[in-house]
């Protein structure tokens, strides 16, 4: 239902962008100047890329050897018994441990990082090798990727203690990367009281921009003057406590070393760090500055921007966020009402890659959010973007036309809705609408409408007035 090639006009629309990133953006024309700006030198004494690559490979050799060792010995590469998606059987772990000579404990591990760095690859329930594992030995890029994506879930690496309640450790993930910034920029050691005072002002800040009542005096199960209950989610928390979690997760992915009383970033960190507050100041700096903003706004205010400075306010705005939060953001702001933010949200999220994952598969169960899913996790699986409709089936197709007509009435102009009208047709206008009216979705009748209001033709137009008619009253 949907051309694989959209027209050239409507292609180079930058807020019509929503089901082929690739031939959309090579149909438009780059204007901006960031192209031009000369890549930030990291700070002075930060070690070259190389260097940072074989201090990743050495924090993840544990790693690497399983996975290999898993491609070999689950199936994964000779079309054997595939490994599970979660944690290994106890006899694999068995297994693993004599053959690589590790403990128990550190194969559960190894295989957690796996998966989390991207070594291992979790697809349709089972686990494979991940295309970092081939690149593994001759891409430093891959490496210092595959690392990063484990620092970004350093509190999956570390879990958090199973007494205090969830609210709490999420506020504390959250505060966590300006206390990173405070490591970065000290350029050394910073004593725990220091990072105390800070985590304590950020959560307190948090809970500000909630509009939640502190409770700061009252011990935990207390009450408040009229007798009731204080929320869990207003009693104190235990910052000590969390902080040392943080901390011991960092220093569990090679981000952090702990010293008495103090922490500093690694050289691996460091640079992390670095390059995440380089984006933030990035687009800080652009026209947009998005990076404060909530998700729906940054989609919005990213809509009228081509391919490359959009992708960079997607990057900024992620890594000013810990990332499963960021993910739930973008799904929340495409399951609203707005056809378009549907489109740029998933965008985002393949910007964001194998963290999403998890959370895009379980979005194939809501109607509205499917093809976009589909066409998300058949190009997360190393399908061409421009191809990736072939798994879609005419139904999810015919959805997807009407979603994209809804975006382009909403935002964009009549010649462009009629152009995307013609590009839909692969036989006759009737058997079109009959598609169209079979779909079910929410907007058809305005989309219709729209439609027939936009396209020159007479007799088309008023085919398509009629199939409005007919889906408002519920006729054949």
């Amino acid at each position: 239902m949907t051309s694989r090639k959209p027209d050239e006009q409507l292609a180079r629309d930058s807020r019509l962008r929503l089901v082929s990133p690739r031939s959309v953006a090579t149909a438009r024309k780059a204007v901006t100047d960031r192209r031009t700006r000369p890549a930030p030198r990291p700070p002075a004494g930060t070690p070259a890329t190389a260097d940072l690559a074989n201090r990743a490979r050495a924090s993840l050799a544990d790693a690497v050897r399983l996975a290999r060792w898993a491609e070999l010995n689950l199936g994964a590469g000779d079309g054997g018994r595939p490994a599970t998606a979660g944690a290994l059987p106890a006899s694999d772990v068995e297994r693993a441990a004599a053959e690589l000579r590790l403990t128990h404990g550190q194969i559960r591990v190894g295989w957690d990082r796996a998966r989390l760095s991207g070594l291992v690859e979790v697809h349709g329930g089972h686990a494979r090798p991940g295309w970092r594992l081939r690149a593994w030995d001759r891409d430093d890029t891959a490496v210092l990727r595959g690392w990063v994506a484990l620092f970004d879930a350093w509190s999956l690496v570390h879990p958090a203690p199973a007494d205090i309640a969830p609210g709490a450790v999420a506020e504390v993930v959250e505060a966590m990367p300006q206390l990173l910034s405070l490591l970065q920029l000290s350029a050394g050691p910073v004593t725990v009281p220091d990072l105390l005072d800070l985590l304590g002002q950020r959560v307190t800040e948090l809970r500000d921009e909630r509009c939640e009542v502190p409770y700061a005096g009252e011990p935990a199960g207390s009450r408040d003057p009229a007798g009731e209950a204080v929320p869990a989610e207003s009693r104190p928390l235990p910052l000590a406590r969390l902080l040392r979690w943080a901390l011991g997760g960092l220093a569990a992915v090679d981000a952090v070393t702990l010293g008495p009383a103090r922490a500093t970033l690694t050289p691996l960190g460091s640079w992390a760090v670095w390059v995440k507050l380089e984006q933030i100041c990035v687009a800080a700096q652009s026209p947009a500055g998005n990076i404060e903003q909530s998700a729906a706004a940054m989609l919005h205010g990213c809509a009228r921007l081509t391919p490359g400075p959009a992708r960079a306010e997607y990057q900024a705005w992620l890594a000013a966020r810990p990332v499963g939060h960021a993910v739930s953001e973008l799904l929340h702001a495409a399951r609203g009402e707005d056809a378009l933010l549907r489109g740029l949200a998933f965008e985002a999220l393949r910007v964001v890659g194998a963290p999403a994952e998890r959370e895009v598969r379980a979005a194939v169960r809501e109607p509205a959010l499917r093809p976009y899913a589909l066409l998300w996790l058949a190009e997360h699986d190393g399908v061409d973007p421009d191809e990736a409709q072939e798994v879609l089936t005419a139904e999810e197709s015919t959805w997807l036309w009407v979603d994209t007509a809804a975006a382009i009435a909403d935002h964009g102009e009549a010649d462009l809705l009629a152009r995307h009208l013609d590009s839909a047709v692969r036989t006759t206008v009737p058997r079109l609408l009959d598609e169209v009216r079979a779909v079910g979705h929410p907007r058809t009748v305005q989309v219709l409408v729209a439609l027939a209001a936009a396209h020159p033709d007479p007799a088309l137009a008023k085919a398509v007035r009629r199939a409005a008619f007919q889906v408002h009253t519920g006729g054949a």
